[in-house]
């Protein structure tokens, strides 16, 4: 199809613009051939009138289909040219936020100026292994693709990175760096990758520096070698430097600054180890002022000066070196600040006692008259003789600065030397990948040699990659057959020659420097004398004659002569330099001039700028005698030429992987593009170039599965053959008529550019029309409906207006006929009521008049009534005064006769009082009557008491009286004035009633006005009521509706409470759970750390066998025996490497420090005078044990495994001591490699380290001697108890001893175990032993914690519940009864826990009983043994003889020396599937079991620990073996689990023994308490468990993205998009391909393994949500990196793969598992790339419907989404936006991906097992034939 054909009405073209660079435009009508003009309408809506060339008639480009636009690789586009790159990169950059871009073989890597969040180690973990094309764009996916080739290819790499100063080189090439230190690690403990990375901190504070368009850009180039070994660790790194820019260092333009470091220094000024640097503010400083802008925003330089010192020390340069590294820096500040004063036009003098050049001196350590005499002198030789010539103020100023840089570029050199020794491999380098950060084309208004150079290099560059995409080009066509036609590209070759060649412009500027009398004018001539007009590369300014013009590869650049020849000498006066190589205080000073006289370093460049570093830098040659002057004079022209083939030389021989960095603009704006910079850059970086070259051949690939995939809706039916690529063939030829516009590969189909946008226009046509036709139908289908309901709603409607109107009329006629019938109802109504109110008149006037006289009447009546009552009270007054008078009266007289008569009998009284005879009578009964009269008093008193008591109430009785009758006199009183007035008020009654004559009639004319008063009174108390009425609704209404509220706030209250209690609830759960990861985490560490002790115990008794072939190992049961918690520090591959290799002693080697080597040979040797005494005394005690031997029987069987646990404590102290020893070899070993002296001197942190070992070692050697003494006395003390028996089992257990302790003398054996101790024995087991016991703590306070708050939340709750619901006196006695219950639940606590102690009391006292029993069966055996001939010849057990049963007992018997073979047969050989098929499930874990209660039924503890420890060591042991077998794995987790179930059902606590049948807890275990070994067993199931949950990974890792993701599961309904050059895994399935049935067979595998081994159902079920979580973690951290997975149409697939998932759930029952709730993310993800984005309301959707996912994952989504065809619309940026203010208040972490790692903490309920012990039955296949039922 011709190209001209695809200009149609609505083509979108690419026309120029001087703002936009490209404008897109539409036409608007057809291009025929021949128009001179195209009618165009850009998208503002303006029209345009577009001319065309009159000479070449060339059409614009056209614009790619929009659903192409955004492409993560710009060689998919199908129109390959400058408008469609810039507009795709811009979509990229703007709309998605995407900065990296493939360009066929290189990443486009745009500046954002803005930090993101995609360089962590999840995005490295998700990057790595992965292949290049299936991942977006990515330095990370760059990197990764270099780190497999190396590995695959066995061929270096390269890492080319380029670009503008502040495109982000630097970055990309640290992130680069970042990678293969994250992804490689180190070979070595060495930690090489930290100081790979600890590099880049020193570089950029010595070599980066602020300028206009960055404020970190680099002004050197530096080319990395990372170094690995064979298998790709990293083991060293190599740097080589170019072209520093030495200028910056005493001139800065605006707004620019000086090298970091410069500042650095002058913000740290303040430190007291900076005093005597003499520093002060960065505007102090004449070369730290001149650009006026000290300080970068964001930037503490105190801080970066932390860090460069830091990355200093841990690159090994000491603190010494450090100080003098500052102090250069600083002199060469206070050298910028000498001033000079001119004598004369030809001379001048620096001013005496100049402070800046005292303060540069002293720093220096130099004489000061010498300094400031060559600062303005200098010494010209001759042939003959020497003169000193004085130089002007300018010349000595410029030499200053000379000066300045010269010693600045030294130490560069110098430190960049020093951290290539830091970072230098020790061992052999197998590969390497080297990272170039370059600077790209440079052009600016004024250039100059450095321009030359940086230009110069870049056409190096661009000349090395075209050829290398010219060859990708031919290889890619030539491996597909497809016919080679020559590309055309730009060949830079000729520029090349004009700089380098023989006579070129470096040669002829060499030549000039050479003359004497050259200049740059005289140069200038000659370039123009020789390539002008002869070269079509160079040419000259009209309006200049020192300047020249290249035209590079980029663009034309105008070089100004002036300063080229200077720069290229490089000149320094050599005075100056002697002056300062004399400097005898400061010795660093001199190392960086000393090689100078030897050979020049490269580095040593340029006041130009930048110095050029070779190879040689790195590792200098040795000079031939000579040499040294020649070299010295090259230019740094030459150097940098030579140096640049040897950069050219290693990149050609590597495989280049190429970086371009974009700077997006100039102002440092985040993500924001401009046009005209990007164009440039991309000209000048070589994109275009790649496009050019790309778009010349067939740049558009597609295989042919996905050609018919994609076009499939272009072929008929008949046209689809069984061949695909006949199929592809066949359309072809019918679709594209030009052959020439495609080619036909063997797996590929190769097309033109463009033709693949035809064939996506022909395939939206095609869509159109089948879009149209299925909306014809749809719409004519809706409008038949729309008609039908139309027409059916009119006839309703009409039906419904009919019978409104005839309602409407009979309402007339009703509503007449009822206001007649008012009428006459009203009319009545009125004249009843006139009738009314006149009777009612009548009878009132009645009513009143004879009112009136009723009341005379009855005041007439009263009157006299009152009166009568007056005469009767004052009659009864008087009658009452006389009788009161007669009373007294008689009183009186009375009293007097009394008194009369009583004086008469006084007298008789005293008369007989004198006589004596009346004493005596008196006296006889006086003693009576005192008694009397004492008992009479008593009484009186009582009867005082009781009177008092009535006095008391007699008067509050008197008083109440008395009250009331002053109130009836009250009364009276009142009564009687009354009285008075009545009478009054009769005489003045009689006067009113006369008035009241008179009034009557006034009342009567008044009658009627009051009556109309009345009536008015009575209306307005009528409306006041019914206004009170309405009240009185509204207040009711009101009081209904508080009451309403009160009932709705205290049901919200109880909602909150409800709520926050379930969320407290939740977030003590999470807390668990946090706390039950750690602690797995916690195991899962400890069993990596275990299992690397037991690799390395294995490989060093390996070590020990090979010197010593003769030496034979005890056959013990030691390793069954260790402790479950002893492990040793991890050791590298790396450091076992060489003790293997190396066998012979470490002295041979290089010396070692002597003062540490007798300090330890002291130690050794009294360390074996302590071993030979202690030696000694073995010796004695063998004696006494010889002696003994022949008295000796037959030892009772519990003292012979007491013997044989003590034989096995001393084995296992010997194993220990021979590990030891190995470790103390390889201490000795790497002493003797460490060659610095000052690395072992005491003081030094080695030294110091070795001290602390020595005496902690020694602590622990101490009690290691004592364990020994107190083993050695015990086996005396039990030889001594024990009588011989038989001679053979004493011949045979002597022979063991004695062999035991001959493996004690093994010389040197003990002085060889202080140096590895700490580390194997004492610290990490203690420190591990510590942590797992106050983890346990922790989690059972803390479970006990959660379970209280549980039960206190639920009372709370209740109580709450029950209060609101209750009046406040009910809520009183409702909380007073819930206090009295609480109560009595706390005390009805205590007494359960009086109870469980009181059981454990009795048990233990049962124990004590048992023991005592023992002990005295054991006391009457050994006096029996001691009496003389009584010989036992059976042995006697500790326990009682079992009586026999006749039912079997649930429990299996075997001999002690049967536990190997039982633990081999039944664990270590055992074939799982066998087992699973045809036995019961569980079935070695329930044998294991009866063989531990029997162990307990004879109270045999040692051989219940020996059981229980070999078979925890032996699980592990076939787990170590077989680990990686799913099957395995599963069936010892289950038995695992089944046995740690049954040590709880049996354990005889009462929670464990609810579902226990009668027959069960009869099987309880009786002696022992396996609570500590539970805790063990389940430490190991959570093991196995994490062990399980890594094969699953492992096994679905590989089939999760390709069967969820990439499959289509619904064919068609995803079509492939064009890609480019990396091309994505396909989505067709393909033998071999993953799909998601792969997916779910795999399940179904796991499941139904599971279910046979018997494994729990919860434990299933946490399996179950362990494998969904890493299905939905894996897939969608695919998805948020992939955009080409980001479309509707893979969120159906998602959608539908997610419900086959469900499905499965439902059909295994496993529903309520939470499996699926960890697909939830996933879920969501798929359902936003489904849903609308484009309204607020769709945003408000989105937000609430992705709670799931965090805001950053929502966002990447929404940028990540591409359409796939046509009719899909893209995500407005805007939109993004709206979402992204909508959830900036949500919390959630900001990390992108999940973490795919995680492994939910398990739990292991307790499941009892209804299975009887006693029918369980032994198959003969187990080869248990040993083991016996009981």
């Amino acid at each position: 199809m011709a190209a001209s054909e695809l200009y149609t009405k609505y083509a979108r073209v690419w026309i120029p613009d001087p703002e936009e660079v490209w404008k897109s435009a539409e036409l608007l009508k057809d291009y025929k051939p021949g128009d001179k003009v195209l009618q165009l309408r850009l998208e503002e809506g303006k029209d345009l009138e577009y001319s065309l060339d009159p000479k070449t008639k060339e059409l614009p480009p056209l614009r790619n289909p929009d659903i192409l636009v955004g492409e993560n690789d710009l060689t998919a586009l199908s129109y390959l040219h400058e408008p469609a790159v810039l507009h795709n990169l811009k979509v990229r950059f703007i709309d998605s936020k995407l900065i990296y871009t493939y360009c066929g073989i290189v990443l486009v890597a745009i500046n954002p100026y803005e930090q993101l969040p995609i360089y962590g180690e999840d995005i490295i973990n998700a990057y790595s292994g992965q292949n290049m094309g299936d991942m977006d764009p990515h330095i990370f996916a760059v990197a990764e693709e270099a780190y497999k080739q190396m590995a695959r290819d066995e061929r270096n790499q390269s890492i080319i990175v380029s670009g503008e100063s502040g495109a982000g080189k630097t970055v990309s090439a640290k992130y680069a760096m970042r990678y293969f230190a994250t992804v490689s690690g180190s070979a070595s403990e060495a930690n090489v990758e930290e100081k790979v990375l600890a590099s880049n901190p020193i570089m950029e504070s010595i070599g980066n520096a602020k300028t206009t368009r960055n404020d970190n850009s680099s002004r050197f180039g530096k080319y990395i070698e990372i170094g690995f070994d064979k298998r790709y660790r990293i083991i060293g790194a190599n740097m080589r430097t170019y072209l520093l820019e030495k200028s910056r260092v005493v001139f800065q333009a605006e707004e620019e600054r000086n090298y970091h470091i410069f500042y650095q220094l002058c913000a740290s000024a303040a430190l007291p180890e900076f005093k005597t640097l003499r520093l002060g503010n960065a505007n102090y400083f004449h070369y730290t002022k001149q650009g006026g802008s000290p300080v970068i925003d964001g930037v503490n330089d105190a801080k970066e000066m932390v860090n460069t010192r830091q990355a200093c020390t841990l690159l090994g340069i000491s603190d010494t070196y450090q100080m003098g590294i500052f102090r250069i820096l600083a002199g060469i500040l206070h050298l910028g600040n000498v001033e000079f004063a001119s004598r004369d036009s030809d001379s001048c003098t620096v001013p005496p006692k100049h402070e800046p050049l005292t303060i540069f001196c002293d720093l220096m350590g130099v004489e000061y008259e010498e300094m400031a005499h060559w600062l303005c002198h200098r010494k010209l030789a001759t042939a003959t003789e020497t003169y000193i010539k004085p130089i002007s103020k300018l010349h000595a100023i410029n030499a200053r600065d000379a000066l300045a840089k010269h010693i600045y570029a030294n130490l560069f050199n110098w430190i960049v030397d020093h951290v290539n020794k830091a970072l230098h491999a020790t061992v052999k380098q197998h590969s390497f990948i080297g990272v170039l950060d370059i600077y790209g084309f440079e052009t600016f208004e004024i250039n100059s040699f450095e321009q030359f150079c940086i230009n110069y290099a870049n056409e190096k560059l661009q000349q090395q990659f075209n050829m290398h995409v010219f060859k990708l080009e031919q290889e890619e066509y030539m491996k597909e057959q497809i016919p080679w036609t020559l590309i055309d590209f730009y060949d830079n070759q000729p520029c090349i020659n004009l700089i380098e060649a023989k006579m070129g412009v470096l040669d002829l500027l060499d030549e000039e420097c050479k003359m004497p009398k050259g200049s740059d004018d005289t140069w200038a001539q000659k370039l123009y004398n020789t390539h002008l007009n002869k070269c079509a590369l160079f040419e000259k300014p009209r309006l200049s004659n020192k300047a020249f013009i290249i035209k590079h590869f980029a663009d034309k650049v105008e070089y100004q002569c002036e300063g080229f020849l200077e720069k290229n000498k490089d000149t320094v006066y050599e005075e100056q330099i002697k002056v300062l190589k004399s400097s005898k205080k400061f010795k660093l000073l001199p190392e960086l001039f000393q090689d100078e006289e030897k050979v020049l370093s490269p580095t040593s460049a340029t006041p130009s700028g930048r110095v050029p570093l070779s190879r040689t830098a790195v590792k200098p040659a040795k000079a031939r005698p000579g040499q040294a002057s020649k070299e010295h004079k090259k230019t740094v022209g030459h150097q940098f030429r030579n140096s640049l083939h040897l950069l050219m030389e290693t990149l050609n021989a590597t495989t280049p992987h190429y970086v371009r960095c974009i700077k997006p603009n100039d102002f440092k704006f985040p993500f924001t593009f401009d046009e005209k910079r990007a164009v440039q850059q991309l000209r000048a970086c070589g994109v275009l170039e790649t496009i050019r070259i790309s778009a010349a051949g067939f740049p558009s690939r597609w295989t042919y599965q996905e050609f018919f995939s994609r076009y499939r809706v272009l072929m008929k039916q008949r046209d689809v053959l069984s061949d695909r690529k006949q199929t592809c063939k066949n359309v072809l030829e019918k679709l594209i008529l030009d052959k020439d516009k495609y080619q036909f590969g063997k797996t590929k189909i190769f097309f033109r550019a463009g033709q693949v946008a035809y064939l996506e226009k022909i395939r939206a046509d095609k869509l159109r029309a089948a879009c149209i036709r299925i909306q014809k139908t749809i719409r004519g289908w809706l409008m038949r409906k729309k008609y039908v309901r139309m027409r059916k709603a009119a006839i309703t409607i009409q039906r419904h207006v009919r019978g409104y109107q005839a309602r409407c009329y009979a309402k007339f006629l009703r509503r007449t006929r009822a206001a007649i019938t008012i009428q006459k109802f009203q009319r009545m109504y009125v004249v009843r009521k006139r009738y009314q109110c006149m009777r009612d008149a009548t009878i009132a006037l009645q009513a009143l008049l004879r009112g009136y006289m009723a009341r005379n009447k009855y005041q007439m009546m009263l009157r006299e009534h009152k009166s009568i009552i007056i005469q009767k009270h004052i009659r009864g007054w008087l009658a009452r005064v006389h009788y009161r008078r007669t009373l007294k009266a008689i009183v009186y007289l009375q009293c007097c006769y009394r008194r009369m008569m009583a004086k008469r009998e006084l007298k008789k009284l005293k008369i007989e009082a004198r006589s004596v005879e009346r004493y005596k009578k008196l006296h006889i009964g006086l003693e009576n009557k005192i008694m009397q009269l004492q008992r009479k008093i008593d009484e009186q008193n009582k009867e005082y008491k009781s009177l008092l008591e009535k006095l008391s109430n007699l008067e509050i009785t008197y008083s109440t009286e008395t009250e009331k009758l002053r109130s009836d006199v009250e009364r009276l009183r009142m009564s009687e004035e009354e009285a008075k007035n009545a009478t009054n008020r009769v005489l003045s009654l009689q006067e009113e009633i006369a008035k009241l004559r008179k009034e009557l009639h006034q009342t009567q004319t008044e009658k009627k006005t009051i009556e109309e008063r009345a009536d008015k009174y009575k209306h307005e108390t009528e409306q006041l009521v019914s206004e009170l009425k309405e009240q009185n609704t509204l207040l009711k209404t009101e009081k209904e509706e508080l009451n309403r509220r009160i009932h709705d706030q205290a049901k919200e209250i109880t909602e909150t409470m409800e709520k926050k209690l379930v969320e407290e609830t939740k977030q003590l759960e999470l807390d668990l759970n946090d706390e039950r990861l750690r602690y797995q985490n916690l195991l899962n560490e400890f069993s990596r750390l275990e299992e690397r002790y037991d690799d390395l115990k294995d490989e060093m008794n390996l070590m020990v066998s090979i010197p010593k072939p003769g030496h034979k190992r005890t056959d013990s049961t030691h390793s069954s025996n260790e402790s479950e918690y002893t492990f040793s520090s991890e050791i590298t591959e790396a450091e076992d490497l060489p003790v293997r290799m190396e066998q012979e002693p470490s002295e041979k080697k290089a010396p070692l420090d002597m003062s540490l080597f007798l300090k330890l040979q002291k130690r050794v040797t009294e360390l074996e005078q302590e071993k030979q005494s202690l030696q000694d005394e073995l010796d004695r005690k063998e004696e006494q044990a010889l002696r003994a031997k022949a008295k000796e029987e037959e030892r009772p069987p519990m003292r012979g495994a007491e013997l044989e646990y003590e034989s096995l404590k001393r084995q296992e102290l010997e194993s220990e001591n021979k590990k030891l020893k190995n470790e103390l070899n390889e201490l000795q070993k790497a002493l003797t490699e460490t060659r610095s002296p000052e690395v072992t001197a005491p003081g030094a942190p080695a030294y110091r380290v070795l001290l602390d070992q020595l005496t902690s070692v020694s602590e622990e050697l101490e009690v290691r001697k004592e364990e020994v003494l107190i083993l050695r006395s015990q086996l005396v003390s039990q030889k001594e108890a024990i009588q011989p028996k038989e001679d053979k089992n004493t011949m045979t257990d002597a022979t063991i001893l004695l062999e035991d302790v001959q493996k004690m003398k093994d010389k040197g054996e003990i002085a060889q175990a202080y140096i590895g101790l700490k580390e194997t024995n004492r610290l990490l087991e203690s420190q591990l032993q510590s942590q797992k016991k106050s983890h346990e703590n922790e989690l059972e306070s803390l479970r006990g914690e959660i379970q209280g708050l549980k039960e206190e939340n639920n009372r709370q709750q209740q109580l709450l519940a029950q209060n609101l619901q209750l009046p406040p006196e009910a809520r009183i006695e409702a909380s007073l009864q819930h206090e009295i219950t609480r109560l009595t639940n706390e005390n009805l606590d205590l007494m359960e826990q009086l109870e469980k102690q009181d059981k454990t009391v009795r048990k233990l006292k049962k124990q004590l009983k048992v023991f005592a029993k023992k002990i005295g069966e054991l006391e009457v055996g050994q006096m029996e043994n001691i009496s003389p001939g009584q010989i036992i010849d059976e042995p006697i057990r500790p326990v009682n003889i079992p009586r026999k049963e006749k039912d079997f007992q649930g429990m299996l018997e075997y001999k002690k020396e049967d536990e190997q073979k039982l633990v081999k047969n039944l664990i270590l050989e055992l074939k799982p599937r066998g087992v699973a098929v045809n036995l019961i499930p569980g079935l070695p874990a329930y044998i294991l079991f009866m063989c531990v209660r029997h162990a307990d039924y004879l109270n045999d503890d040692q051989k219940v620990r020996s059981l229980l420890t070999s078979t925890i060591n032996g699980i592990k042991k076939v787990l170590k073996k077989r680990g990686d077998d799913f099957e395995t794995v599963s069936f010892w987790l289950s038995n695992t689990c089944r046995f740690l179930h049954c040590l709880k059902q049996y354990s005889g606590e009462e929670g464990f023994m609810k579902h226990n049948t009668p027959r069960q807890n009869e099987h309880c275990l009786t002696n022992f308490d396996l609570a500590e070994y539970r805790q063990v067993l389940s430490d190991l199931a959570i093991q196995i468990y994490q062990q399980l949950v890594r094969v699953l990974e492992n096994i679905l890792q590989p089939m999760i993205v390709s069967g969820m993701l990439e499959h289509e599961t619904i064919q068609g309904v995803s079509g492939v998009k064009p890609t480019g050059l990396r091309k994505r895994t396909s989505s067709i399935a393909d033998e071999g391909t993953y799909t998601l049935d792969s997916i779910i067979r795999q399940l179904n595998s796991f499941h139904s393994v599971m279910c046979q081994h018997g494994m729990d159902p919860e434990l299933i079920k946490q399996v179950v949500k362990q494998m969904f979580y890493i299905i939905g973690a894996v897939t969608l951290n695919n998805l948020l990196l992939r955009k080409d997975m980001c479309s509707w149409s893979k969120g159906m697939q998602i959608r539908y793969n997610v419900s086959q998932l469900e499905e499965w759930l439902r059909d295994k029952n496993l529903m309520n598992s939470g499996a699926k709730e960890t697909l939830e993310p996933l879920i969501q993800a798929a359902q936003l790339l489904q849903v609308k984005k484009k309204t607020d309301e769709d945003a408000e959707a989105i937000c609430s419907m992705c709670n799931a996912l965090t805001t950053a994952q929502i966002v990447k989504v929404l940028n990540l989404y591409t359409p796939v065809n046509e009719f899909e619309e893209r995500v407005l940026v805007s939109f993004i936006r709206t979402i992204q203010m909508r959830l900036r208040d949500r919390k959630d972490s900001p990390q992108l991906l999940m973490d795919a790692k995680h492994i939910f903490p398990v739990t292991f309920p307790f499941n009892p097992s209804s299975l009887a012990l006693e029918t369980i039955q032994i198959p003969a296949s187990l080869g248990l034939g040993f083991i016996s039922r009981v």
